[in-house]
C-alpha cells in the first residue's frame, strides 16, 4: 500500500482550486437577519403604519391642546365635517365637478403630449419645428397665466381645463420624446431588415420600448393635473372643491378646507394608483413585473 500523499490535481497542474470554502459563499448572518424580517409582508406593513402614526400624533396633540383646533382642526372633526359634507351631498356634487375638470384637462393636455412627443421622437423635421416651441412653453410660469387666461377665456370653465391641459403636457412630451430617442439602435436595424412597415414598427418595436417612460410620464402629468386645478379653483369658481375652500376660508372653517385639501390628495392618490396598477400589468415581461 502506496503511502506517498494524494496532491490535488489543481496543484499539481500549477493552478489554484477554483472551489472556495462554502462558508465563504454564505451572506454574512446579519444581513440574513434584516432580509429575514424586512420581507414584502413587512414593508407592506410598514407603509401602512406610517400614515397612521402621523394622524394618531395628529389626534394627541389635538387633544392634549398642543395644537389649536381654530388652526388646524383634528382628525376627528375632520371625519365629522367630512361627513356631514357627504351627508348633504356638497361634497359629492363638488368631488364631481373637480374630477370632470382635471378629466377634461388631462385629455386635452395628453392627446397634444402624445401627437407633439410622436413627431418630435419619430422624424428630424418635426424636431427642428416642434420642439423648440416645447421647450420655449416648458419654460412659461403656468401659474402666471391665470389673469391672462381670465382675460382670454372669461371666468368659466376653459381656463381652469386649459391650465390643467398646460401642465399635463411637458412630463408627458419629455419623457414620450426620450423614450422615442433611446430605442435601441440594433432593433431598428431588426425592423429595417424584416422589412416592418411604419405602423408594424410603431406596434412591435416603439411602443414596447416606449411605454416605460410613457407611464412614468403619465404619473407626472396625473400629480401635476391636480396640482393645477387647486390653484386654478381658486380663481372665481362656481363649483367644485375649489368653490368649497374658498367659501370656507371666507368663515374661517379651517375644518372645512383641510377636508377639500384632503381630497384633493385623495384624488391624486387614487389616480396614480390606477397608473401603477396598469403599469405592473403592461409591465410584467420587465423585472418580473415590480414597480417603483
Amino acid at each position: 500500500m502506496s503511502l506517498a500523499p494524494t496532491l490535488d490535481p489543481a496543484v499539481g497542474s500549477g493552478r489554484s482550486s477554483s472551489r472556495a470554502p462554502r462558508e465563504d459563499r454564505r451572506a454574512p448572518v446579519g444581513r440574513r437577519a434584516r432580509r429575514s424580517w424586512l420581507g414584502p409582508r413587512t414593508l407592506k406593513t410598514i407603509r401602512f403604519l406610517s400614515p397612521v402614526a402621523v394622524v394618531v400624533a395628529w389626534q394627541l396633540a389635538s387633544s392634549l391642546g398642543v395644537l389649536s383646533e381654530r388652526t388646524l382642526a383634528s382628525p376627528v372633526q375632520l371625519a365629522d365635517t367630512a361627513w356631514a359634507l357627504i351627508s348633504s351631498g356638497e361634497l359629492v356634487g363638488a368631488i364631481g365637478v373637480s374630477a370632470r375638470r382635471a378629466a377634461l384637462g388631462f385629455a386635452l393636455g395628453a392627446s397634444i403630449a402624445v401627437v407633439a412627443g410622436s413627431i418630435v421622437g419619430l422624424t428630424r423635421l418635426g424636431d427642428a419645428v416642434l420642439d423648440p416651441i416645447m421647450q420655449m412653453l416648458r419654460m412659461l410660469p403656468l401659474f402666471g397665466l391665470v389673469p391672462l387666461f381670465i382675460i382670454w377665456f372669461g371666468i368659466q370653465e376653459e381656463p381652469k381645463i386649459y391650465l390643467v391641459a398646460l401642465a399635463v403636457i411637458v412630463p408627458l412630451y419629455l419623457n414620450l420624446v426620450a423614450a422615442l430617442r433611446g430605442v435601441d439602435q440594433d432593433l431598428r436595424e431588426v425592423a429595417y431588415v424584416l422589412r416592418l412597415s411604419r405602423r408594424e414598427a410603431i406596434r412591435h418595436l416603439y411602443a414596447p420600448a416606449v411605454l416605460p417612460g410613457v407611464l412614468v410620464g403619465l404619473r407626472q402629468s396625473l400629480g401635476l393635473a391636480w396640482i393645477t386645478l387647486i390653484v386654478a379653483e381658486q380663481v372665481n369658481a362656481g363649483a367644485g372643491l375649489g368653490y368649497l375652500i374658498n367659501n370656507a376660508r371666507d368663515f374661517y372653517l379651517t375644518d372645512v378646507i383641510v377636508v377639500g385639501l384632503l381630497c384633493y390628495a385623495a384624488l391624486g392618490l387614487l389616480t396614480d394608483a390606477l397608473v401603477r396598477l396598469a403599469e405592473r400589468r403592461a409591465l410584467q415581461w420587465r423585472d418580473g413585473g415590480e414597480t417603483a
